[in-house]
């Protein structure tokens, strides 16, 4: 299995049986841990989610278990089968063209109307959260192709304050979901490319051209971003003979 089967402590179980508010929380620390496993490829894409092991797992209800899975059927992070029960998301390039163009399309149009609407507040937060990009170190001096902990937290942070003065709650609800989807490719995409690629640099000038209020410049840095990261993972599938796989081939010797 992908992720770890010992039992884990949630010290969120309803302080009584019956209250509602409490059984809400519980199931959405299991719905965070889960969806963390399944962003961090710590549960494969196409691997089998059974209610019975992710029950003892979290020491919790099935029922609560199963409500927790359908809100990632709802996020397409896990798809429902019938009769089959649940399986994480399957990746593919397809899915990542798709996923790519779509997040070009909904966020550039966030970041031209948060760049007209944002105010002093707006700019002072997105200032904020380029500086803690920034502090953070990119991967683990142990293993560069595993990102430091701080790291993906500070970059989903900054690429949500850029459009956060968007001022539409469902376009930003839209932009959240396909974030959550190519987070599992940017990821796995560390396992399968090689080749060095400024990423900070990417990240500050479109930080500069937001800061400046040049919409067109920032809409056009912000899709190159997004492409580049899906060219460079479909080249290293290209070159590792179509497969996706979770760790690095290794090239024989000779």
């Amino acid at each position: 299995m992908g992720a770890d089967d010992n039992p884990i402590a949630i010290d969120l179980r309803p302080a009584r049986d019956g209250e509602a508010g409490s059984a809400r929380t519980l199931v959405s620390a299991i719905y965070s841990r889960v969806r963390a496993d399944i962003l961090s490829c710590r549960y494969p894409p196409g691997e089998k989610l059974l209610i019975g092991p992710l029950s003892q797992r979290f020491d919790v209800s099935v029922a609560s278990v199963r409500e927790a899975l359908f809100r990632l059927v709802a996020d397409g992070l896990v798809r429902a089968e019938d009769q089959r029960g649940f399986r994480v998301s399957p990746l593919s390039l397809a899915d990542l063209w798709d996923v790519t163009q779509t997040r070009i399309e909904l966020e550039c149009l966030a970041l031209r109307r948060s760049i007209a609407r944002g105010d002093g507040a707006w700019q002072a937060a997105l200032e904020q959260a380029w500086a803690n990009l920034q502090a953070a170190p990119h991967t683990t001096p142990e293993d560069e192709k595993v990102h430091h902990a701080a790291w993906p937290v500070m970059h989903g942070r900054f690429h949500t304050a850029l459009v956060a003065a968007c001022g539409l709650e469902w376009l930003l609800r839209f932009r959240a979901i396909l974030y959550e989807q190519s987070e599992r490719y940017r990821r796995l995409g560390l396992t399968v490319t090689h080749k060095s690629r400024d990423t900070q640099g990417e990240h500050r000038r479109l930080f500069e051209a937001t800061i400046r209020r040049d919409a067109d410049a920032a809409a056009a840095l912000l899709a190159q971003h997004f492409e580049r990261t899906a060219n460079a993972i479909a080249e290293g599938y290209r070159e590792r003979g179509g497969t996706l796989a979770l760790e690095p081939q290794r090239k024989r010797a000779g």
